[in-house]
C-alpha cells in the first residue's frame, strides 16, 4: 500500500482524480487498477506524468504490471527486480529514459517484457539471457544501440522478439539462429549488416513474421526462406541485397506481404521477373513491393494470375520493358499500382478499366503511348493519377471530372493537345495538378477558382493564351504556381490573397502592366520569376525583391529600380510642369538667403558624412548591407574585414591557396584561438560574384553533413579603401583538393604529397562525395543541386575524408511532393565546368539533381582511369564516358579478365551509369552510394583501413590497367 501511495503522490494533480480510491480508508483490493486476487496492477492509458518510484519494488507478490500509454519519465527502477513473481511487465508508450536495468535479468518467471516506444538508451543487457521463461520481448522505438549479446541464445522459449527502430549494429545476431521457437522477428530500422546465413529458413522454421527492412544487409536472399511454410509477412526492403528474388517463394502459401523494395536485386538485363509467375501460387498475397531494384525484362503475362486479393503492387523504379499485359484487369482488388520509371511502352490495355478499386496509379516516366483512356473516370476511389513523362497524345478526357476524390493529377510532359477541360477544374479535392510541357491551347478555364484545396498548379510549356483568370486568386491554399512558357497576355491577376505562395513563375509570356507591390508582403515567397514579359514600372525592393537571387525580371525593358544586384535602370521621376510667376524683389532676396543657408547646411552634411565614413572604416562595423541581413543573420557571429586582413597577413600571396571563378582563397589564423581557416575573398567586379556569395549563404542555411565543408562565418563590409568587401570563411582542409592528388600541375605541387592515393582511399573519397550529394538531394528540407561537382571542389582533411565545397552555383530546388517540379523554377546562367557539366545544361536545361549525378559520374571515371574529361582525345561526341564504356566492352568481348579487375569494373560501371547522356537513364545517387559501399564491403576487408588494397588485386595502378585494357580493344 505504501508503494502505491508513493506513486500517487508523484502523479500530477490534474490526474489524481483517477486514483481517488487510493487512500487509507479504502481496502487495497477496491483501488482502481488493482486486482488483488490475481496480483494485477493495471494503470495503463491514464496519461500519468511522473516517475516510477523505487517503492514499487516492495510489491513482492505482484505478477502483472501494466503502466503503458502514460507519460512516465526517468529511469526504470532497478528495485523492480525484487518483484520476483512478475510474469508480465508492460511499460510501453511512455517517456522513460536511460538504460534497461541489468537487474531485470533476475526476474526468472518473466514471460512478457514490453519496453517499446520510450527513450531508452544504452546496450542490450546480457543479463536478460537469464530470463529463460521469456516469450515476448519488445524494445522497439527506442534509442538503444550496440550488438545483441550471445546470451540471448538462452531464450529458447521466445516467440516474439522485436527491437525495430533503434541503433543496434553488427551482423545478424547469431544468438537468434538458436531460437527455433521464434514466430515473430523484427530487426527493422537499425544498422545490422553482413549476409544472412544460407540455412536461415532451416534454423528458424516457425516464423510467421520476419521484418528486416532498413538495415545494411548484403549478399543474396537465402533460398531456404521458402521452407518456412508458416511465413505470412516478409519484408527486407532498403538494404543492399543483390542477386535474384527466389522463385521458390511460390511455395509460401500463407504469404500475404512480400516487401523487397529498394535493394540492388536483378542483373540490369532481360531477366529478373521470373519469380512473378511462381507467386501466382501465393493465393493469400495482398501486398507485393519490389520497386527500386534492377529488375529487367518484359513484364510477364503471368502477373495477371496473381492473387485476386492483391491490393498493392509496386514494380516502379526498375528496368522493366514491354507492354502492360492485357489481362491486368484480373487483379480486381488492386488499390495501388506502381510501375513508374521503367521502360514500358504500348497503350494501356482495355482491361485496365476493370480495376475499379484503384486509388493510386503511378505510371510516370515510361514510354506509354495512345490516348489517356476515359475509363479512369469510372474509378470512383481514384486519388492519385500520375501519367507524366510518357507519350500520351490526344485530348485530356472530360471523364476525369467524375473522380471526385482525386488529389493529384500529373499528366505533364506528354503530347496532349486541345483545350483544358473545365470538368477537371471542378474536382473539389484536387491539391496538385500539373499539365506542363504539352501542346495545350486556348485560355485557362476560370473554373480553377473552385479549387480551394489546390496547393500546386503547373501549366508551363504549353500554347495557352488569353488573360490569366482572375479566379486564380480564390485558390487560397496555393503554394506553387507555374505558368511560364505560354502566350498569356494582360496584367498579372489579383493574387493578393494567396499569402501561402512559395514559388511563382510567370516568365516567357506576354504579360503587361506593373508588378503588384503586394508580392513584397508575401512572407513565404522564395522564388519569383517574371522574366521575358512586357512589364513596366518600378520593381519593389522589399520582401522577396530584396534578394536578387530569388527574383528574376530580365527581359522586361521598361522595368526600373529594384535592388542594385538586378542592374536595372533607375526610375526617373518627372515633375509636372507649371507656369512660373515673376518673383518680386522681396521674394528674390528671400530666395537668395534661403540658397545661402541651404549651401551652408549642405557643407555641414557633407563634412559630417565624411567623418562618419572615416569612423565607419575605423570601427568597420560588420553589419553588412541591408539586403544581406536575411541571408547572413543565421551565422553566429560575422567577422570584420580587419580580422580577416590580420588573419591572412594582409591577404598575402604566401597565404594564397587557390583561385576560383569569383575570387581567391587564402589560408589564415583567425581569432584568439588561432583557428586555421580558409578565407574565400570574392572579386565583386566579376559578373555573378555577388550572386555566388548569396547562393553559398543561402545553401548553407540549415544544412550540415560530415562530407560538406563547414562554413564558419561570413564578412560583408567595407575594405580599408571604402570599397565593398565580401568573404566566406570555411574550415581549413589541410590535405588540399582532390585534383592536387589526381592531376598535379607541376612537380612542386606533386611533391606536396609523399605518396599517391591508394585504391581504397579513392573508393572512400568517392563514397564520401556521393554521400554528400545524397544528403543534398534527398535529405535536405529542400533539395540542393550543387551544379559544379569536380575534383577541385572536393577538399580533403587530415584523414583524407572528402568534403564537397564551393556552392557558388548551387540552386535550392524547392519541392512539394514530387521530383517533376524540381526543375520548374528558372535559374539563368547555369555554367559549371567544361567536361563535368551535364549535357542538358548546354541546351538550356535547368539545374537538377540529375545534373549533379552526371558530374559525379565523370569525377568517378577520372579518379579510376587517370584521364581528365578535357584531355586531348576527348572531343565532340567522344568523351570520357564513351571511352570507358568502350574499354569495358572490349575487355568483356576479348575475355581479358586480367586486363581489368572485377572490382574496378564494378566501380567504372557506376561511373558510366551516373554519366549517361539523358537524365532519366542515370543511376540515382542513393543507388550509387549503395553500390559503392557494396563494392567496398565485398573487396576490401575493412572500410576503416584505407591503405589496404582489394583482395587479389594486381599491384598496378588503375591507369596501367586501363592502358592494358586499351591494348585489348585495339
Amino acid at each position: 500500500m505504501k508503494a502505491l501511495l508513493e506513486f500517487k503522490s508523484q502523479v500530477s494533480e490534474n490526474k489524481r482524480e483517477v486514483l481517488a480510491s487510493w487512500n487509507h480508508s479504502s481496502p487495497l483490493c477496491n483501488w482502481i487498477g488493482v486486482i488483488c486476487g490475481r496480483r494485477f496492477l493495471n494503470l495503463g492509458d491514464n496519461s500519468f506524468g511522473s516517475t516510477i518510484p523505487q517503492e514499487v519494488g516492495r510489491l513482492f507478490r505482484l505478477q502483472y504490471l501494466n503502466m503503458s500509454y502514460n507519460l512516465l519519465q526517468g529511469r526504470i527502477p532497478p528495485s523492480l527486480s525484487n518483484c520476483s513473481r512478475l510474469s508480465t511487465v508492460d511499460l510501453s508508450s511512455n517517456q522513460l529514459g536511460h538504460g534497461v536495468p541489468s537487474e531485470l535479468g533476475s526476474l526468472s518467471m518473466l514471460a512478457i517484457l514490453d519496453l517499446s516506444k520510450n527513450n531508452l538508451t544504452g546496450n542490450f543487457p546480457a543479463s536478460l539471457g537469464n530470463l529463460t521463461s521469456l516469450q515476448k520481448l519488445d524494445f522497439a522505438y527506442n534509442q538503444m544501440g550496440g550488438e545483441i549479446p550471445d546470451e540471448v541464445a538462452r531464450l529458447t522459449q521466445m516467440v516474439f522478439f522485436q527491437i525495430a527502430l533503434n541503433s543496434f549494429s553488427g551482423g545478424f545476431p547469431p544468438a537468434l539462429y538458436n531460437i527455433s521457437s521464434l514466430e515473430s522477428l523484427s530487426l527493422a530500422d537499425n544498422s545490422f549488416s553482413g549476409n544472412l546465413r544460407a540455412d536461415f529458413g532451416e534454423l528458424l522454421p516457425n516464423l510467421i513474421r520476419l521484418l528486416l527492412g532498413t538495415n545494411q544487409f548484403t549478399g543474396v536472399i537465402p533460398i531456404t526462406l521458402a521452407n518456412i511454410s508458416s511465413l505470412e509477412r516478409f519484408d527486407i526492403s532498403s538494404n543492399y541485397l543483390t542477386g535474384s528474388i527466389p522463385s521458390s517463394f511460390g511455395k509460401l502459401r500463407n504469404l500475404w506481404w512480400l516487401g523487397i523494395r529498394n535493394n540492388s536485386l536483378g542483373y540490369n538485363s532481360s531477366i529478373g521477373l521470373e519469380f512473378i509467375g511462381a507467386l501466382a501460387n501465393c493465393t493469400q498475397l495482398e501486398y507485393l513491393d519490389v520497386g527500386y531494384n534492377r529488375l529487367g525484362g518484359e513484364l510477364p503475362a503471368s502477373i495477371a494470375n496473381l492473387s485476386t486479393k492483391l491490393t498493392s503492387l509496386f514494380l516502379g523504379q526498375n528496368l522493366i520493358s514491354g507492354i502492360i499485359p492485357h489481362d491486368i484487369g484480373n487483379l480486381i482488388s488492386l488499390q495501388e499500382l506502381s510501375l513508374e520509371t521503367n521502360k514500358l511502352s504500348g497503350e494501356l490495355p482495355v482491361s485496365f478499366g476493370k480495376l475499379l478499386n484503384l486509388q493510386v496509379v503511378d505510371l510516370y516516366s515510361n514510354a506509354i503511348s495512345g490516348e489517356i483512356p476515359s475509363y479512369f473516370g469510372n474509378m470512383p476511389r481514384l486519388q492519385k493519377l500520375h501519367l507524366n513523362s510518357n507519350s500520351f497524345h490526344g485530348r485530356i478526357p472530360q471523364s476525369l471530372g467524375r473522380c471526385r476524390y482525386l488529389l493529384d493529377l500529373w499528366i505533364d510532359t506528354n503530347k496532349l493537345n486541345g483545350t483544358i477541360p473545365r470538368e477537371i477544374l471542378q474536382i473539389p479535392s484536387l491539391a496538385y495538378i500539373d499539365l506542363s510541357n504539352n501542346f495545350l491551347t486556348g485560355p485557362f478555364p476560370e473554373e480553377v477558382g473552385k479549387l480551394e484545396l489546390l496547393v500546386a498548379l503547373g501549366a508551363s510549356g504549353n500554347k495557352l493564351s488569353g488573360e490569366l483568370p482572375q479566379t486564380i486568386g480564390a485558390c487560397l491554399s496555393m503554394e506553387f504556381l507555374y505558368m511560364q512558357g505560354n502566350s498569356f497576355d494582360g496584367a498579372i491577376p489579383d493574387i493578393s490573397r494567396l499569402v501561402s505562395l512559395k514559388n511563382v513563375d510567370f516568365s516567357n509570356n506576354n504579360l503587361s502592366g506593373h508588378i503588384p507591390r503586394y508580392l513584397a508582403n508575401f512572407p513565404l515567397l522564395r522564388n519569383l520569376n517574371l522574366s521575358m514579359n512586357k512589364l513596366e514600372g518600378r520593381v519593389p525592393t522589399t520582401g522577396v525583391f530584396g534578394n536578387a537571387t530569388a527574383v528574376s525580371v530580365f527581359g522586361n525593358e521598361n522595368l526600373c529600380g529594384g535592388v542594385r544586384e538586378m542592374q536595372l535602370k533607375p526610375c526617373i521621376v518627372q515633375a509636372s510642369p507649371r507656369k512660373r510667376k515673376p518673383l518680386s524683389i522681396r521674394k528674390k532676396v528671400a530666395s537668395g538667403i534661403g540658397i545661402g543657408i541651404a549651401s551652408v547646411l549642405l557643407i555641414i552634411i557633407v563634412a559630417s558624412l565624411c567623418w562618419f565614413m572615416k569612423r565607419r572604416k575605423k570601427n568597420n562595423a560588420s553589419d553588412g548591407n541591408p539586403s544581406d541581413s536575411t541571408t547572413l543573420g543565421r551565422f553566429h557571429e560575422k567577422v570584420s574585414y580587419e580580422e580577416l586582413h590580420s588573419a591572412t597577413s594582409g591577404f598575402s600571396s604566401t597565404n594564397l591557396i587557390g583561385s576560383g571563378n569569383f575570387g581567391n582563397v587564402f589560408k589564415g589564423l583567425l581569432g584568439h584561438e588561432n583557428k586555421l581557416v580558409a578565407v574565400k575573398v570574392l572579386n565583386l567586379l566579376k559578373d555573378g560574384a555577388t550572386k555566388s556569395f548569396m547562393a553559398e549563404c543561402e545553401t548553407f542555411k540549415g544544412i550540415r553533413h560530415r562530407n560538406l565543408v563547414k562554413l564558419i562565418t561570413v564578412c560583408s563590409s567595407l575594405d580599408s579603401e571604402g570599397n565593398e568587401f565580401r568573404a566566406l570563411v570555411y574550415e581549413f582542409m589541410p590535405k588540399g583538393s582532390l585534383d592536387m592528388w589526381l592531376q598535379p600541375e607541376d612537380q612542386e605541387r606533386a611533391n606536396e604529397h609523399s605518396r599517391s592515393l591508394t585504391l581504397a582511399e579513392k573508393l572512400n573519397i568517392a563514397i564520401d562525395v556521393a554521400s554528400a550529394l545524397e544528403y543534398l538531394h534527398v535529405h535536405c528540407h529542400d533539395p540542393v543541386a550543387h551544379c559544379d561537382i569536380k575534383p577541385s571542389n572536393v577538399l580533403l582533411n587530415d584523414d583524407l575524408t572528402a568534403h564537397v565545397s564551393d556552392f557558388g552555383l548551387a540552386r535550392l530546388l524547392y519541392k512539394y511532393d514530387r521530383e517533376s517540379f524540381l526543375n520548374q523554377f528558372s535559374s539563368a546562367g547555369v555554367r559549371g565546368t567544361i567536361g563535368y557539366t551535364a549535357p542538358e545544361y548546354g541546351m538550356g536545361g535547368q539545374p537538377s539533381i540529375q545534373g549533379d549525378v552526371y558530374s559525379f559520374g565523370i569525377l568517378l571515371l577520372e579518379m579510376f582511369t587517370g584521364k581528365k574529361p578535357t584531355d586531348e582525345p576527348f572531343a565532340g561526341d567522344y568523351n570520357l564516358h564513351c571511352y570507358t564504356q568502350s574499354v569495358l566492352s572490349g575487355c568483356t568481348s576479348s575475355g581479358g579478365s586480367n586486363a581489368i579487375d572485377e572490382w574496378l569494373r564494378l566501380v567504372l560501371q557506376v561511373g558510366i551509369k551516373c554519366s549517361e547522356e539523358y537524365p532519366r537513364d542515370r543511376m540515382r545517387i542513393a543507388e550509387a552510394v549503395r553500390e559503392l559501399i557494396s563494392i567496398r564491403t565485398k573487396f576490401f576487408s575493412s572500410k576503416t583501413n584505407i591503405t589496404e588494397s582489394p583482395r587479389d588485386a594486381p599491384q598496378s595502378s588503375p591507369q596501367e590497367w586501363m592502358l592494358n585494357a586499351d591494348m585489348h580493344t585495339m
